[in-house]
């Protein structure tokens, strides 16, 4: 990402309540990056995934930015991106 610009805001979501992202705690201190809670109330259900579209929607209308870049291995973002 520095190649492009500067990352102003940096932030990772999921339920951190969970064993699952126990691998990321560590990296969040050395990269600044701000994790956003999102609890599983329902299995197979994306509270995590409509949170994120929903905060990127928020700063894209905002105005304050120039780009974005969003990391993920789901494809459901893929409209987002577009």
């Amino acid at each position: 990402m520095a190649k492009y610009g500067t990352a102003n805001i940096k932030r990772i979501y999921g339920d951190w309540t969970s064993n699952q992202l126990n691998g990321w705690k560590g990296k969040l201190h050395t990269y600044a990056i701000q994790p956003i809670q999102q609890y599983s109330y329902v299995s197979g259900k994306n509270a995590t995934d409509s949170a994120l579209i929903i905060d990127a929607m928020d700063l894209l209308y905002a105005g304050n930015f120039d780009g974005f870049c969003l990391m993920s291995s789901d494809s459901d973002f893929t409209r987002l991106a577009d």
